[in-house]
């Protein structure tokens, strides 16, 4: 029996990869071209858009025109729905569009233009001084030539040839300004090599020189940017940012450092380029070393569900005790309200909410680890599922068990330790378990608070190579693999603790 179950769980296994082989394989197939010929033509089509960006707001208008807006949280994202039929069109900034054009043979960048823009950096409101200084910064670079030399290292003729580079002897006496970011806009900012370059990292490393100031770059999601920038996460916002009415509603910015233009990307029926999978495996994985987003996000998404589990299991414990301890004796009543208050909450709010929340409002103000926080934001999820397993594992118990306990002359602490909890722990492991890896896999919402985590790694790599299902099948195996491992320690656990009982 044992044999059959391993050979199933192997053929479950392998049956699940060929299955995404399979998919992956089949995404070259031709979409017919789109629809889309210019601007007058977007009425009733299905507009793909990158939340937040100015693109989304052009293409909201479309709304009432009969238009279907579909918005991702990449631009990446928005061009492989392109790709595969699934919106008739995208509506993004023009120099990203060449980027996304350049390396996808079936899409093509419309001649007509949506509409013009101009470039700033976003301040909170509060930071009048800061805002003076770096327009004072901006003015003198744009004087000196500076920013069209950056500009003109990744855009036109001469890209590529002189990158910016901080004066010699450039002192530093002013402290950090932390500048938040989206790495996922190529030009003006992507992951090269584990490090955000590009046309706004340059500049806002030029204005750092001038004010004396190190530059530490956040990369996030684009529309956590300005909440980061609002709440104190970040000084100053930079990606390709618009300034609209809207935003100057909540946030300051600086003035314009260079004008961009959105463009309308349409299907142009070309096959893409089907290359052979150990090519596409190359190209994602070894080129520019871009296997190591995957091994230092797995790395970071273990620590973070390690520690996350330790938190959890150890205040969801107390918090079953004091429940149980309340529902047996009526004693610590307010502290079992408290406690029933906490789980309410948790539970019925999204871990996504409440990870948010901990960042840009319990710890608005402090510049702790982001890691740090995920940690703690997990665990206090995990504590109140764990907190409800335990209490219904000690009551499986029979009182019987207790009374023993207390006849033989042990207290109710004793009671507990040595008679109820190593019995319910047994009973509740399995579920335990599978809390665990519900942990585990929830640790890949890490991204928004700009932690690059293993689900962060695999975006990371799209964004770069303009493929998504290889970065993606890659990122599911290997948390489908360690999801057997823990489940099959969890099993060798159970058996080990039923012999015990035997």
């Amino acid at each position: 029996m044992k044999k059959i179950l391993r050979f199933r769980n192997i053929a479950a296994f392998l049956l699940l990869t060929a299955s995404l082989l399979v998919l992956f394989c089949s995404c070259g197939s031709s979409v017919p071209p789109s629809d889309v010929t210019g601007v007058d033509s977007l009425p009733g089509k299905i507009i793909g858009t990158q939340l937040g960006t100015v693109g989304d707001t052009y293409a909201s208008d479309y709304e009432e025109l009969g238009s279907e807006i579909k918005r991702y949280n990449k631009g990446t994202d928005a061009i492989m729905a392109l790709k595969q039929g699934k919106v008739d069109c995208v509506i993004i900034d023009s120099e990203p569009a060449k980027k996304f054009a350049a390396l996808n043979s079936d899409i093509t960048i419309l001649d007509e233009a949506l509409t013009n823009e101009e470039y700033a950096i976003c301040i909170a409101k509060d930071k009048e001084e800061l805002l003076n200084d770096i327009n004072a910064a901006l003015a003198e670079l744009k004087a000196n030539g500076t920013i069209d030399s950056i500009i003109s290292n990744y855009i036109g003729e001469e890209a590529g040839n002189s990158p910016y580079i901080s004066p010699e002897g450039t002192e530093r006496n002013n402290g950090k300004l932390i500048m938040a970011t989206n790495a996922a806009f190529e030009p003006y900012e992507f992951d090269r090599g584990g490090q955000v370059v590009g046309i706004d990292p340059d500049i806002v490393q030029a204005i750092a020189d001038i004010l004396g100031k190190e530059l530490v770059i956040q990369d996030m999601e684009f529309d956590s940017i300005i909440t980061a920038v609002q709440s104190g996460k970040a000084d100053i916002g930079a990606a390709g940012m618009t300034v609209t009415e809207d935003r100057l509603k909540n946030i300051n910015f600086t003035k314009p450092y260079t004008t961009a233009k959105q463009v309308i990307i349409v299907r142009n029926g070309n096959s893409s380029s089907g290359s052979v999978i150990k090519e596409k495996f190359v190209h994602n994985f070894i080129s520019e070393g871009r296997w190591k987003y995957i091994t230092n996000g797995l790395a970071t998404t273990i620590r973070i569900s390690f520690f996350a589990v330790i938190f959890g299991t150890i205040f969801g414990f107390l918090i079953a005790i004091v429940r149980f301890s309340c529902d047996q004796s009526g004693k610590f009543r307010i502290l079992n309200a408290l406690c029933k208050l906490y789980i309410t909450i948790i539970r019925g709010t999204p871990a996504m909410i409440q990870l948010l929340i901990i960042y840009y409002v319990v710890f608005a103000s402090s510049n702790i680890d982001a890691v740090l926080v995920a940690t703690i934001a997990f665990g206090l999820n995990s504590s109140a599922y764990i907190a409800e397993i335990v209490r219904a594992g000690i009551s499986s118990i029979d009182t019987g068990q207790f009374e023993a306990g207390r006849s033989l002359g042990f207290n109710y602490v004793q009671t507990m330790r040595y008679f109820i909890l190593p019995q319910a722990i047994k009973n509740i492991l399995p579920a335990l378990g599978n809390e665990f890896i519900v942990l585990l896999k929830e640790t890949s919402i890490s991204g928004y608070i700009g932690i690059r985590d293993l689900t962060r790694g695999g975006d990371l790599i799209r964004s770069r190579t303009y493929d998504a299902f290889m970065p993606l099948i890659a990122v599911a195996l290997i948390y489908l693999v360690i999801v057997v491992i823990l489940s099959k320690l969890v099993s060798l656990l159970e058996r080990r603790l039923n012999n015990d009982r035997k």
